[in-house]
């Protein structure tokens, strides 16, 4: 693997994307492309509900969804039942619906539409989008069905088909950390990040370093400053951001804001507040794609379980041919994975047998185990 690329990894009912820089992880998407997150989606959308309130309108889309086209994103003066084309800007969230624009659409779209409210074309999901960003680097993937898709936007010279796995040891174990609330810090001590609905808490323990000297805990803190955006930026968190460090007067946390801009400067979407009443570092964050916590769940979901345990499936018949597998797992897990269109079909496409599911209430999630299975098993 080169050193700095653009790697997909693909498996049944997923998609992993990860900027992989200088041997360290510098971006990371999951998608699930039964399920996208809509954002770049072009929509025709009808104008339901002008809110002057919130300076924008609720618009009808496609199958009884509903979004917010706000005025200063092209709805100012646009009367109730009007049809237009909207982009979307930002994704679903907390029940809301997604955020759009009238701006910024495609040129080769029609002038004129009719409804009714209609998807008109997906956006670029986030191989393409990184491609975009970054037109020097290769993208590399261990799927034949991505890379004949990729290679028709990028071109067949910069798509690569790998014979091995996308990711690499070192890029899987990057992505189980963006799963962990807690991350290692150098020097010692730890970052914790506690999402909720209002806001994401991180915090920083010292661990070990606690009994060290003042330098050492000086270091750890540093060490979470680079460490707290690096992560806010993998993981797309968003909305209010608070940060703890381990200690200090108001005076010394206030000392370090500048070496947390610096950090949060290499991405656009962060902006650093400053030091709240209670010496806590406030930031604020742009959502546009939902944040992995939203994707993988916390704790991880059953279908996050499950979709792990198809991928370890397919590896495995992929190094035994013809192998007829099943995988044993908790029905929460079995239902999530019977519900999420295309997953289990994938699998399927790739291997000599279906995989047999059995549901075992004893095994929580997480505990999935892939076993043999008879040829007449389905």
């Amino acid at each position: 693997m080169t050193d700095t690329a653009i790697l997909l990894s693909a498996s049944p009912g997923e998609r992993r994307v990860a900027l992989w820089r200088d041997g360290r992880l510098d971006a990371a998407f999951v998608e699930r492309p039964a399920r996208p997150d809509g954002v770049g989606d072009v929509h025709l959308g009808r104008i339901a509900t002008r809110v002057p309130a919130l300076s924008g309108a609720f618009v009808a889309l496609e199958g009884g969804a509903s979004g917010f086209l706000p005025d200063a994103q092209g709805g100012e003066g646009l009367t109730e039942g009007t049809y237009l084309a909207l982009r979307v800007t930002r994704a679903p969230q907390g029940g809301k619906g997604p955020r759009l624009a009238g701006t910024g659409l495609p040129k080769d779209l029609p002038r004129a539409f009719e409804g009714p409210p209609r998807l008109l074309r997906r956006g670029p999901d986030a191989a393409l989008r990184l491609a975009a960003a970054h037109a020097a680097l290769p993208v590399l993937t261990d799927s034949p069905r991505e890379a004949a898709r990729l290679r028709g936007p990028l071109g067949a010279q910069r798509v690569r088909l790998l014979p091995h796995p996308a990711f690499s040891e070192p890029v899987e174990a990057a992505f189980d950390e963006l799963a962990s609330p807690e991350i290692p810090l150098e020097g010692g001590g730890r970052l914790l990040i506690h999402p909720t609905p209002a806001l994401t808490a991180l915090d920083v323990d010292t661990g070990s370093a606690a009994g060290r000297s003042a330098t050492a805990h000086r270091s750890v803190n540093a060490a979470a400053l680079a460490e707290a955006a690096r992560q806010i930026r993998l993981r797309h968190l968003a909305g209010p951001i608070l940060l703890d460090l381990a200690g200090g007067s108001a005076s010394s946390r206030a000392a370090l804001l500048p070496a947390l801009r610096s950090a949060a400067s290499a991405d656009p979407l962060l902006r650093v507040v400053g030091l709240t009443g209670l010496g806590l570092m406030e930031m604020v964050r742009t959502r546009i794609h939902p944040p992995l916590h939203e994707v993988l769940g916390q704790p991880l979901s059953p279908l996050t379980q499950g979709l792990a345990a198809l991928r370890r499936a397919a590896r495995e018949s992929a190094a035994r041919p013809g192998a007829a597998l099943a995988l044993r797992a908790h029905p929460t897990v079995l239902a999530a994975l019977r519900e999420l269109p295309g997953a289990l079909e994938d699998y399927a496409a790739g291997a000599a047998h279906p995989i047999s599911l059995r549901p075992d209430a004893a095994l929580p999630p997480g505990a999935e185990i892939i076993e043999e299975a008879p040829h007449h098993e389905g």
